[in-house]
């Protein structure tokens, strides 16, 4: 079968220009390429010709409707996706609103048997049942908005990438009407023909394209007929849907469609991934643990009690009731949605897309990061990092103004020669229309490596344009992998006669057709000296990790080649050796410019990150040193032997702090080796690695108990970015497999956004764990009113409607405004948080909240209940035992402690009077819990103590002043003298 297809693929045909763009008439309807996947391609070839298959029309249109109905189009199936009511239920029903529900319930379930046995029962429990009800539905929609709207976005990115490739498949051109496909144009069937800029919307067996999407490698990675590897990624004669042909045309046949293709495969490993819990909802499970366990100990303690001090069983139940619910703070479940929500808003204005709104806290437990290299912590641009000529190595300046440190002597005979070749031997253009771009910026059409040189040449010598203009070509010779050079001939500007021949290529191969070196203008002989300054410049730029190429010139003379000569690139029928060597330029594909403070910081905070690429080791190494993911006088296994000079089997593995992993080795590797590795080493690179391998290594990270985040862009990074506990995608370069496997797009590509997240994630754990800490401490002076109402039988202390003004009203916004706390001075410098031993609610918040904080709440509440009773005339120990008759609505004439007689309604004056002081008195003491949970390790004069103080003043004083009489009313009373009946 490769051997039909090298003979297919020995064809070359010159590819047309066919835009499918200028088709596009419509928006809404879309002209796009289909090819279908040939289950054999012998039993097919009765449509291709082998000697000439571009004569032939392929697939006939009856064949392609049944391969059409067979396979179905070329397009990945879209990921299930939940519908929306689902989306909805999950926000109503999920996590802590499970909770309040329950609550609700019982309250319902409590007004109903109070129903059922009295005449006129309090509408307490009812009210409360419906305030809980609708703080879980008005919660749920906010949460639902919120990732509705992050779906929105997310749908737009979709809108960005443009939908039509320019890959001119001979094909079969469909009109897309919405789902239906129908025919228009009949075409070449499964023949497909690329050429350089196009991307292949599927693949077939092209001369050089980028991978760097799927595979990771920076470098476009060279393709020809050959069959050269049994791994289809690391095979020449494939090219692959989602990557794009940068160089040359070929024709080959489609051997894969859709779901069928490499990335195909890869998106469906990503979407059949299960996704963990998340670490927040996790802490809020525990969290909903512990206090439904106080909830259900103290009320089914207290039932037995009510039962014992002799209440018939349908109060007990009711007691019972009220304790359960009395526990659970109504207005946290809103508290921490609008936490997160702000978070996530803050985040977005930082370039930060929040996908789920609990993935802006997992970030911030975070402890590995294992990111891509390509277009993540580098640019995904080759760039000319350093040149030697004249037997130095210069830094390349590639500042627009070209004030850099970089800076030579631009005006040397060997760097004019050098940049001449380099500008000249180059395929490489400025796409049109970027006059007014900056140089650094502007798009090009051709190789990598060739655009970077076409960018540094016309930083620092000016137009190429105009300097090929001048020296027009007059042959070619295009690179290839056998010979590994790149040549052209051109009719020389300074020569109206002669020649100029150019040649780039591997170094080795460059300096063996050389007889001669250009040192400071001069050719000089090139004999061993200058071959050993060579190989010295030459290991020194490739151990640096970057790309190095040869360039030399030839002057050819104008007695042998006139002008008119016509020069047979077939034959050959001019020299290509005794030429001038000139030098060597390397590239590199540079790291982003806030990358390594960005890994800095990461270390300070104690957060390992791990390089998982798919270029070679030597450039991966030398970018992780360039980042400080190795960091400076750490060294790996290879480092010690060469320091050493001894064999890598004399080296001890954990001598070395660092260490860079070849994809080959990690596939031999057994999971306890693995696990040794990442708990030995602090400084790891995986290289060479495959979507399986990086599968492998986050599961291997989270095994040794880390919050693991990826990072990646190409759709090689999906599965992992999947798997991880939080996925983070490039927005710009990413593509849409992996945006839709992660729970977070940066949207400016940045990876030092990461560290922004990692913060913020910290601060909303700080903050949240603050916030709960001053929601609970009001449970102790909520609940023992209730407790004492039970086992003393005095009159109600605490109303249910003034408990929900409490946790609704005057503690929600303090509660809320503890998100915007600004982070304290530690939180990048300590290590990430332990799941297992931090949790959001632990035994010291318990502590403070309720035995300490809540306490003195409690105390302050009951000596303004037993004042306010006392100037009354009942005094304290009158109060034991008078519940039945103080709620007794016959009995008009309760005396107190001086013999006065209290009407029913006069006593509930009181009884409400009481309440709003209880209340009050709750309100005082929560400002300084509030002041006390604002820092937790700063001092309060660094931090903003007055923020959401006053504003929980203004509530509590409007409040405790609304007018109204009426007994069994929403209103709160105030203590007035008038009210006072004295003998």
């Amino acid at each position: 079968r490769s051997l039909i297809l090298r003979d297919i693929m020995k064809i070359n045909i010159n590819l047309k220009n066919l835009s499918l763009h200028n088709t596009v008439k419509d928006k809404d309807m879309v002209y796009f390429i289909i090819c279908f996947i040939i289950e054999f391609v012998v039993r097919d070839f009765k449509y291709i010709s082998p000697s000439g298959p571009q004569q032939k029309k392929g697939l006939t249109i009856q064949r392609a409707a049944e391969i059409l109905a067979r396979d179905g189009p070329n397009a990945l199936t879209p990921p299930p996706t939940t519908p929306e009511w689902v989306k909805f239920c999950k926000q109503l029903f999920g996590g802590f609103s499970i909770l309040l529900w329950i609550g609700a319930i019982l309250c319902f379930f409590a007004y109903s048997l109070q129903a059922a046995t009295e005449d006129e029962p309090a509408n307490d429990n009812l009210y409360l049942g419906v305030v809980l009800a609708a703080v879980v539905i008005i919660t749920g929609c906010f949460s639902y908005y919120q990732e509705a709207k992050s779906s929105r976005i997310m749908d737009s990115f979709k809108n960005m990438v443009p939908q039509v490739s320019a890959a001119a498949m001979i094909s079969i051109l469909v009109k897309m009407i919405g789902d239906k496909c129908k025919p228009v144009v009949e075409g070449h069937g499964h023949v497909t023909t690329i050429a350089g800029g196009d991307r292949p919307p599927v693949p077939p067996l092209c001369s050089s394209v980028d991978n760097s999407s799927l595979t990771g490698e920076s470098e476009p990675q060279t393709r020809s007929p050959d069959f050269t590897h049994e791994n289809p990624l690391e095979t020449r004669n494939i090219c692959f849907f989602s990557t794009n042909c940068v160089e040359g045309t070929a024709r080959g046949i489609v051997i894969a469609t859709g779901d069928h293709t490499v990335m195909g495969r890869i998106a469906t490993l990503a979407s059949g991934l299960e996704v963990g819990q998340t670490p927040i909802n996790i802490e809020i499970e525990h969290f909903i643990h512990i206090i439904t366990g106080v909830a259900v100990f103290l009320g089914v303690s207290f039932f037995i009690l009510s039962i014992i001090l002799g209440y018939t069983w349908l109060e007990a139940v009711v007691f019972l009731i009220g304790i359960i619910v009395a526990n659970v703070p109504e207005g946290l479940l809103a508290t921490v949605t609008v936490c997160l929500t702000l978070t996530a808003k803050r985040m977005a204005r930082k370039n930060c897309l929040v996908k789920n709104l609990e993935a802006v806290e997992t970030l911030g437990s975070t402890s590995t990061i294992c990111s891509d290299k390509t277009g993540t912590l580098t640019q995904n641009r080759m760039t000319v990092a350093h040149m030697w000529f004249d037997n130095q190595i210069h830094e390349a300046d590639t500042t627009e103004d070209q004030s850099g440190y970089g800076s030579f002597d631009k005006n040397s005979p060997t760097w004019t020669a050098l940049s001449r070749v380099a500008g000249l031997c180059n395929r490489a253009v400025f796409k049109p229309g970027q006059e007014e771009i900056p140089i650094l910026k502007r798009d090009t059409a051709g190789d990598a490596s060739e655009s970077a040189l076409l960018k540094c040449i016309e930083l620092s010598c000016g137009s190429v344009r105009a300097l090929r203009d001048n020296n027009p070509k007059v042959c070619e010779i295009p690179f290839n992998s056998t010979n590994k050079y790149q040549l052209s001939i051109h009719e020389m500007e300074d020569s109206p006669t002669g020649h100029l021949l150019v040649m780039k290529g591997a170094p080795e191969r460059i300096l063996d057709r050389c007889s001669t070196i250009m040192i400071n203008g001069e050719e000089l002989p090139l004999n061993d000296e200058w071959k050993d300054a060579f190989q010295g410049a030459y290991i020194d730029l490739g151990g640096l990790g970057e790309r190095v190429l040869g360039f030399c010139h030839l002057s050819m003379s104008a007695s042998h080649f006139p002008r008119g000569f016509a020069f047979d690139p077939e034959e050959v029928n001019f020299p290509t050796s005794q030429m001038c060597f000139l030098g060597l330029m390397s590239m590199i594909d540079p790291p982003r410019a806030a990358v390594p403070d960005a890994v800095g910081k990461c270390r300070s905070a104690g957060i390992k990150v791990i390089m998982v690429t798919g270029d070679h080791p030597i450039t991966a190494k030398a970018i992780a040193k360039g980042v400080g993911i190795i960091s400076e006088g750490n060294e790996t296994v290879e480092d010690i032997a060469e320091r050493l000079n001894i064999p890598l089997s004399q080296v001890n593995p954990r001598d070395a702090k660092a260490c860079v992993v070849h994809g080959t080795d990690l596939k031999e590797m057994s999971s306890e080796y693995l696990d040794d590795l990442l708990k030995n080493h602090t400084e790891i690179v995986f290289a060479r690695t495959s979507p399986q391998q990086k599968l492998i290594i986050v599961e291997g990270c989270q095994r040794q108990g880390a919050i693991v985040a990826v990072t990646g862009d190409g759709v090689n990074d999906s599965p992992a970015l999947k798997r991880a506990d939080i996925g983070v995608a490039m927005g710009i370069a990413g593509s849409d497999v992996s945006k839709q496997a992660a729970d977070m797009i940066l949207l400016d590509d940045n990876f030092a956004s990461i560290v922004t997240g990692v913060e913020e994630g910290r601060l909303i754990f700080d903050n949240l764990k603050k916030s709960i800490a001053y929601t609970l401490t009001s449970n102790i002076p909520e609940i023992s009113p209730f407790l004492l109402f039970i086992i003393a039988s005095v009159p109600l202390p605490l109303g249910t409607v003034t408990i929900l003004c409490i946790d609704l009203g005057t503690d929600m916004v303090p509660a809320i405004s503890l998100a915007y706390e600004s982070a304290e001075s530690d939180i990048m410098k300590r290590q990430p948080r332990n799941p297992k031993t931090d949790k959001l609610v632990n035994e010291r918040l318990i502590s403070m909240a309720y035995g300490q904080i809540g306490m003195i709440q409690a105390l302050a509440g009951f000596f303004t209940y037993f004042v306010i009773l006392a100037e009354n005339g009942f005094l304290p120990y009158t109060l034991l035992g008078l519940r039945l008759q103080w709620d007794d609505r016959s009995n008009n004439d309760l005396e107190d402690s001086y013999g006065q007689q209290w009407t029913y309604e006069q006593r509930k004056i009181v009884e409400f009077t009481c309440h709003t002081s209880f209340f009050a008195s709750i309100v005082v003491v929560q400002w300084a819990d509030l002041i006390i949970c604002k820092t937790r390790r700063n001092s309060l004069f660094q931090q903003v103590v007055w923020e959401g103080f006053l504003p929980d003043a203004v509530r509590k004083f409007i409040l405790r002043r609304r007018p109204g009489v009426f007994p069994w009313s929403l209103h709160l009373y105030e203590y007035e003298h008038e009210y006072v009946l004295t003998p």
